[in-house]
């Protein structure tokens, strides 16, 4: 959508697409926005043995931007989807024309105590019943926001989950996180040269802002953009703040 310079937005997990809707319309006057859902998120397919892991979504990401043709493009990325970014860069060589990093997975440790604990034991959280499944989902997106998400913004984020397909596919991305995938890359932070901003919420309790500092102080030149009142998802807590962020380091 929009026309100008590309941007492309990458969500994190468990989300979609769904959570830049509002950035991504109030980008798309300046610039040409793209957004995508990961394999096995948001409206993307899902199904069993489906590899999700963070080296597969780099792969897809790199041969996207190819499908699509950008050359050096923004990029905006948030949690899973900031990994996602960094090891398109520092493993594929995908240039960008900058960066921005919102609450991003980057440096160790990473995920939420509830996260840690179903990556552990995946197999025995797939078998719940839908109904307790459901309301376990619901319990843990709604932490992601500090304010809590509306009502119908939380029926959105959950509603992918759900189902004969959605409810393993939670489990398996979860299953499949592993740590390795940004130890690969950490050390190279430093070889990164271009601009980058970090975005992060002072109240992101599934990624503490320690983590955003010490992205920024890994990475030569990167700047640490802190929101007051917004927790880990940024883009429902402070919209206006985030997008305001954005549309002065993206141009």
């Amino acid at each position: 959508m929009g026309e100008g310079e590309p941007v492309v937005l990458l969500h994190g997990t468990p989300f979609s697409s769904y959570v830049w809707r509002h950035v991504a319309r109030a980008l798309a006057p300046r610039y040409t926005v793209y957004v995508w859902d990961m394999p096995g998120y948001g409206a993307s397919a899902r199904f069993d043995g489906q590899d999700v892991s963070l080296a597969a979504q780099q792969t897809a990401f790199t041969a996207l931007l190819d499908h699509w043709g950008l050359d050096r493009p923004r990029v905006v990325a948030h949690d899973f989807g900031g990994a996602v970014a960094l090891r398109t860069a520092l493993l594929d060589g995908v240039a960008y024309d900058r960066l921005a990093l919102v609450d991003a997975v980057s440096v160790r440790p990473w995920g939420s105590d509830f996260f840690r604990l179903v990556n552990a034991q995946a197999d025995v959280f797939a078998t719940l019943p839908p109904h307790l499944h459901e309301a376990l989902v619901r319990a843990y997106i709604a932490t992601a926001s500090h304010s809590g998400p509306r009502a119908e913004v939380l029926d959105a984020l959950t509603r992918p989950w759900l189902g004969a397909d959605g409810q393993p596919a939670f489990y398996r991305q979860i299953a499949q996180a592993d740590e390795r995938h940004t130890a690969e890359v950490e050390d190279a932070y430093a070889d990164l040269d271009l601009p980058v901003l970090v975005v992060w919420g002072r109240e992101d309790t599934w990624l503490p802002i320690d983590r955003g500092e010490r992205l920024a102080a890994a990475i030569p030149g990167a700047r640490l953009h802190s929101l007051a009142g917004a927790g880990h998802l940024v883009q429902e807590d402070a919209p206006a703040e985030l997008t305001a962020a954005l549309l002065d380091f993206l141009s």
